[in-house]
């Protein structure tokens, strides 16, 4: 199967290279910083930007969030089945 991403540099503008089942967590960040958030069951979404700042939003089902996270925290996120969409 042809690559379309073999011979493409990473970049913002295009669309993730990958997406990362997220377990929410106090003291643990993504893997990757994720360049957005899928979320499949709504509900608040509490994380650190990719800034350093901490934020909550609510959000519905199957809503994406277009925003840089280094950490989904545990306390106060209420929604559950996110992902992290990531550019490596």
């Amino acid at each position: 199967m042809k690559n379309p991403f073999e011979n493409r540099a990473p970049s913002l503008n295009g669309p993730a290279t990958d997406i990362l089942p997220v377990t929410p967590s106090d003291t643990t960040d993504l893997p990757q910083i994720a360049v957005a958030l899928y979320v499949e069951t709504g509900g608040v979404v509490a994380f650190i930007t990719a800034a350093g700042e901490t934020r909550s939003v609510t959000l519905p089902d199957f809503a994406f969030l277009p925003v840089g996270a280094s950490r989904i925290l545990a306390t106060g996120t209420t929604a559950t089945n996110i992902h992290a969409l990531t550019v490596a």
